[in-house]
């Protein structure tokens, strides 16, 4: 993330949009202020931001609508900040294509470590890229995980999974999403596939299986692959 970085932050709260505002310069962002849906959609398209702070709770226009809107052109970060913290409404910002869900009222470091999450960009272009953390390696061109200097043996559906996983680091892929992925388009709602998997996957990857520190479980939502910096 540049020092320059430049993002919208769309709340009708002036309130928090003037701490939002404060704590994103102090952090080197450049911040764009939105009260309104439509405000959000003036300057998205005028300054074409970085990353996306949204609050559903708008006046006029909701802000699944500004969601709508931007992603109809842009493939832009969204983080969504909202007092709304019930499960379907996580489940339908998610589905019309933001990245990440911050429930109010919310620590600033953990809402910055999400920002920066959603803003790294990690999806991975180069099929020989290799994703190192402290216990073990992703080499997506071998396709192959080693861990303490040996190959990890894992079958091709777990190899899916973390695949999917990680070339979206730092963002939530929703259980629908990863069934679709590694099962196929006839697969949504089969969950206990996905829970078998993961246990699998921790054991072989995770320092401490019963307290992932990559492989992290959203509640009811999803899984995301994080690196322990980021939170």
């Amino acid at each position: 993330m540049e020092a320059a970085a430049r993002i919208l932050v769309v709340d009708d709260d002036a309130g928090i949009r003037k701490t939002l505002a404060l704590n994103l310069k102090a952090r080197g962002y450049t911040a764009d202020l939105a009260g309104t849906g439509e405000q959000a959609l003036q300057l998205a398209a005028r300054h074409h931001p970085d990353a996306v702070i949204l609050d559903l709770g708008l006046p006029s226009m909701d802000g699944l609508d500004v969601v709508r809107g931007i992603r109809g052109w842009s493939s832009v970060p969204i983080l969504v900040l909202s007092g709304r913290g019930t499960e379907a409404a996580k489940v339908e910002a998610l589905d019309l294509g933001a990245d990440d869900y911050v429930t109010k009222p919310f620590g600033m470091d953990e809402l910055f470590a999400r920002l920066r999450a959603a803003t790294r960009r990690a999806v991975l272009p180069d099929g020989n890229a290799v994703v190192e953390t402290d216990d073990f390696t992703i080499d997506f061109a071998a396709k192959r995980v080693v861990r303490d200097g040996a190959a990890v043996r894992l079958t091709p559906r777990q190899w899916h999974i973390v695949e999917v996983l990680v070339r979206h680091s730092g963002r939530l892929v929703t259980y629908e999403q990863l069934l679709h992925e590694v099962w196929g388009p006839a697969y949504g709602t089969e969950t206990n596939y996905l829970r078998v998997f993961m246990t699998q996957i921790r054991q072989r990857l995770e320092p401490e299986p019963s307290k992932p520190r990559y492989f992290i479980t959203e509640p009811g939502l999803g899984y995301r692959f994080q690196l322990p910096g980021d939170l």
